[in-house]
């Protein structure tokens, strides 16, 4: 096979580390991922499912070029380790997550380059109900390293495909349901959401207007990133111009939401999270919303406001469900988009059913941007990145967590870099766990406020290194 012959390369040269990210493996396609590394992954998988006692995984993988040779390498892998396969197909992630529950395997890999430009892939995986990350994406590749890349178990996985689209969409139309019918606009910036939007959404009770949604693994109109609003504005123009009511925008493996209003109006997932836990604290009162470190302040607010236990927690989609699984909260979500409903789901982030419920919340509204609109919000910054060496970032915020000064500051949170809280806003700056940049976010009630919380954190910062070009 042809893998063989390549196997020679990877054989010779060690494994790229930059791609052995926080979170999952990411790189860019052929250079630090090919079919060699996913089929060397497949057999370092293996070898922990059988420690684990795990007989199956669950395959499925995006709309990129590169996407479905990885994943045939990578359930080859699987098999040559002695674990089963059941290859599910070009799918969104969360179908991925959906698929190890209904499955009972509760391990499985997403092959996705989620939001990065064209030319990258990568690898989210879950094991015995874990999100891999951090130390077990280190051991992953410390067993890559070590394997013998010829050597087979004595028995053979088996490899199954099965179609769960249907499923997938019938569970949730069996649970979230409309007040009434609603016109609406989705874009799914040519991701692999695109392969059951509409489907979902119709039988949800919804008319669809549709952008973007054949799935082109080159992403001719936009990049699938809705944390962009340059990414938003076909769909802005497009509710603007129509009699649809709201806008629905999915990233390239669909388990982020963008929302767009009538009056083209971005609203925030910060601000989409009030909207869900103020729902379901009226069903689960006094229950904990967990929230990452760079949402508004408003999200505690209006959390505590409805009886609710505000948690603050680190940024990451690994990081987030782990808090969850261990709190039992109903619900969590991130400033990046990645929202969690434990209530009525499973606790993984899946942007198209976020979508259902946004959509079940508004039906019950006249006019779902007014609602939307009202929602609290402070002036704020995007996230600002400071791109810096590999290293530098994380040297940088520790240096700042023990040495930084903030003198008008009410109280510091560490637990993710430095979140500065004051009486009339926040700053924020963490290291990135995905990239050598530190990020860096700030919120305040006034102009006025904004620029001097701002001043506050250039003054922290120049004060550890006087020659940094700060992007603020």
């Amino acid at each position: 096979m042809i893998f063989v012959k390549e196997l020679l390369v990877i054989d010779n040269q060690p494994l790229p580390d930059a791609v052995f990210k926080a979170y999952d493996i990411r790189g860019t396609v052929p250079e630090q991922l090919n079919p060699d590394f996913a089929r060397l992954l497949g057999l370092a998988l293996a070898e922990r499912a059988r420690a684990e006692g795990i007989a199956a995984l669950v395959v499925g993988y995006d709309g990129r070029l590169s996407s479905p040779d990885l994943a045939a390498a990578l359930r080859e892998g699987l098999q040559q380790g002695g674990i089963n396969t059941i290859d599910i197909g070009m799918v969104p992630t969360p179908l991925v997550y959906f698929a190890t529950h209904v499955r009972k395997t509760g391990s499985g890999v997403a092959i996705t380059g989620s939001h990065n430009p064209p030319n990258y892939n990568g690898f989210k995986m879950m094991m015995g109900g874990k999100t891999l990350h951090g130390a077990d994406i280190q051991a992953l590749k410390h067993t890559m390293n070590r394997l013998d890349r010829n050597a087979r178990q004595a028995t053979h996985g088996k490899g199954t495909t099965i179609d769960l689209i249907d499923t997938y969409v019938d569970r949730i139309c069996s649970d979230v349901k409309l007040a009434r019918p609603m016109k609406i606009a989705i874009d799914c910036g040519n991701g692999v959401g695109g392969v059951l939007a509409r489907q979902l959404f119709t039988k949800l009770g919804c008319e669809v207007d549709e952008l973007f949604c054949e799935v082109d693994g080159t992403f001719p109109n936009h990049h699938p990133d809705p944390a962009d609003p340059h990414n938003l504005q076909d769909l802005i123009r497009h509710v603007k111009e129509t009699d649809c009511e709201i806008g629905l925008a999915f990233d390239g493996d669909a388990d982020r939401l963008g929302v767009v209003t009538k009056s083209g109006e971005i609203i925030w997932p910060d601000r989409q999270l009030i909207l869900y836990a103020l729902d379901i604290l009226q069903r689960d009162p006094g229950s904990t919303i967990i929230f990452d470190v760079k949402c508004s302040r408003h999200v505690a607010r209006s959390i505590k406001r409805a009886g609710g236990k505000p948690l603050m927690w680190q940024t990451g989609h690994s990081m987030i469900k782990a808090k969850l699984a261990e709190t039992g909260a109903p619900l969590a979500g991130e400033m990046s988009g990645h929202i969690f409903f434990k209530e009525r789901w499973y606790g993984f982030d899946d942007g198209l059913y976020t979508g259902t419920r946004l959509l079940e919340i508004l039906s019950r509204h006249d006019d779902p941007s007014v609602l939307l609109e009202a929602l609290p919000q402070d002036i704020s910054t995007p996230e600002l990145k400071l791109e810096m060496q590999e290293g530098e970032p994380h040297a940088l915020i520790a240096r700042l967590q023990k040495e930084g000064d903030f003198p008008n500051a009410t109280s510091i949170n560490t637990i993710d870099g430095v979140r500065a809280e004051y009486t009339d806003g926040f700053g924020l700056a963490r290291a990135s766990n995905t990239t050598p940049v530190v990020v860096l976010r700030f919120e305040g009630e006034t102009p006025e406020a904004l620029e001097r919380i701002k001043l506050e954190f250039r003054q922290a910062l120049t004060a550890l290194v006087p020659e940094i070009a700060l992007p603020f």
